[in-house]
Formats: structure tokens, C-alpha cells, sequence
């Protein structure tokens, strides 16, 4: 299995959790929350990324970075924005200009 199809895995998750929140899911619970709340997650988490990517070794600034990445792909489901359209716009970006 290739490491990223953990990512559409993790996201049909989240779909879920969207369309059917589950009591003490963590996901549903911040969705619950609405988009500030969510918002307010992935600056954190981004605040986090940065502060250990200065000051903290590797292991550290993966964990964050996998932090970071959750939050934002619960940010895209609670929007309906598919992962799909995510991977294309990175392989637009890599097209010959």
C-alpha cells in the first residue's frame, strides 16, 4: 500500500464523522464546534509545526506536521471540499509552465 492512500483513507473518516457525528468522536466533536473552531485547531497546529520545526528535533516535527495535516483535511470535509481536488491542484502545480 502506498503511504498516501492513508490520507483518502483518514478523509472518508472524516466524511463520515460529517454526515454521521458520533458522541465522543473526537472529529465530530470538532466539528460541532463550526468552522471557528476549526480554524482556531489548524492555527494551532500550525503555531506547533513552526515552534518544534525551531526548536525541537525530527520525530517532533513529524508528529506536528501529521497534526497539522488531520486538521487541515477536517477543515476540508466540514467544508465538502474532496481531497481529490487537493491532489489536483498540486499536480497542476507541476506542470511545465
Amino acid at each position: 500500500m502506498a503511504e498516501s492512500v492513508i490520507l483518502e483513507e483518514v478523509f472518508r473518516v472524516l466524511e463520515d464523522r460529517r454526515i454521521h457525528p458520533r458522541e465522543g468522536s473526537y472529529v465530530s466533536g470538532l466539528m460541532a464546534k463550526g468552522l471557528r473552531g476549526i480554524l482556531e485547531k489548524v492555527s494551532e497546529e500550525a503555531g506547533e509545526l513552526v515552534e518544534a520545526a525551531e526548536f525541537k528535533g525530527e520525530g517532533e516535527v513529524v508528529h506536528e506536521a501529521a497534526d497539522l495535516i488531520f486538521h487541515v483535511m477536517v477543515l476540508l470535509a466540514y467544508k465538502q471540499i474532496p481531497l481529490e481536488k487537493v491532489f489536483r491542484e498540486l499536480k497542476e502545480r507541476r506542470k511545465p509552465r
